[in-house]
């Protein structure tokens, strides 16, 4: 397999890093669904403690985002734009802080999901979840990528979970459509203000799920190159 010649001469860096903080991202997203487990259930320790959880992580990419930003080389020598990777460290970061405000909203106007909404919530939840964790899972290869020269089969293998990351993405669309469905048909059952919440709950989930898609995209803008 031909070795591109700069990734010997200046190692892998910053790669390895911003694979750290999709990570670290990722994991803050994933534990919406342990989150919304303990809302329908309305352990309100629970929940507490997921959403300081899931602070304590947001912070944790935040400080990894920072550090990349910092060291990340200003030389010609960069396998790819670094204008490029700055970019897609921004929109790996954005998963972790949607995911934040989500637990953070609902934990601080104590919001239930309706009885008639958990079913459809719960894989929506899920489906998210897989998004993000289908961007994660594209993210540890490209320092492969990086080695081949964003070309050959490991090129031909992120391309395919591009597409599957697009699919998880579609499916959430759907989801979304029909837990908003649902809801209006419950809205006269429920106090306006906490509609209007769960409205904003529901979008903000599929944000999550947009945002992981983002990161194919530009992983696609990559190999385009």
């Amino acid at each position: 397999m031909p070795i591109n010649p700069f990734v010997s001469l200046f190692g892998r860096s910053p790669i390895g890093p911003m694979q750290q903080h999709i990570a670290k991202a990722h994991e803050c997203a994933a534990n919406l669904v342990p989150f919304f487990d303990a809302v329908m259930a309305e352990n309100w320790a629970e929940v507490e403690q997921v959403q300081q959880e899931m602070v304590r992580l947001e912070k944790e990419a935040d400080k990894l985002k920072k550090s990349v930003r910092l060291h990340l080389p200003k030389s010609l020598f960069l396998p790819v734009p670094r204008s490029d990777l700055l970019e897609l460290l921004s929109v790996q970061d954005k998963i972790a802080n949607r995911a934040k405000d989500i637990a953070g909203l609902m934990l601080g106007r104590c919001m239930t999901i309706p009885p008639g909404l958990q079913a459809l919530m719960r894989p929506y939840v899920q489906r998210t979840v897989d998004a993000s964790a289908q961007a994660l899972k594209a993210m540890k290869e490209l320092d492969s990528l990086l080695e081949t020269g964003f070309a050959g089969r490991e090129a031909t293998l992120v391309e395919t979970m591009i597409m599957e990351l697009d699919d998880i993405e579609e499916d959430t669309d759907r989801l979304q459509i029909d837990v908003r469905r649902q809801l209006f048909k419950l809205e006269k059952e429920l106090p306006p203000i906490d509609v209007m919440f769960l409205y904003q709950i529901i979008e903000w989930i599929g944000d999550v799920a947009d945002r992981a898609q983002r990161v194919g995209n530009r992983l696609e803008q990559l190999l385009a190159r």
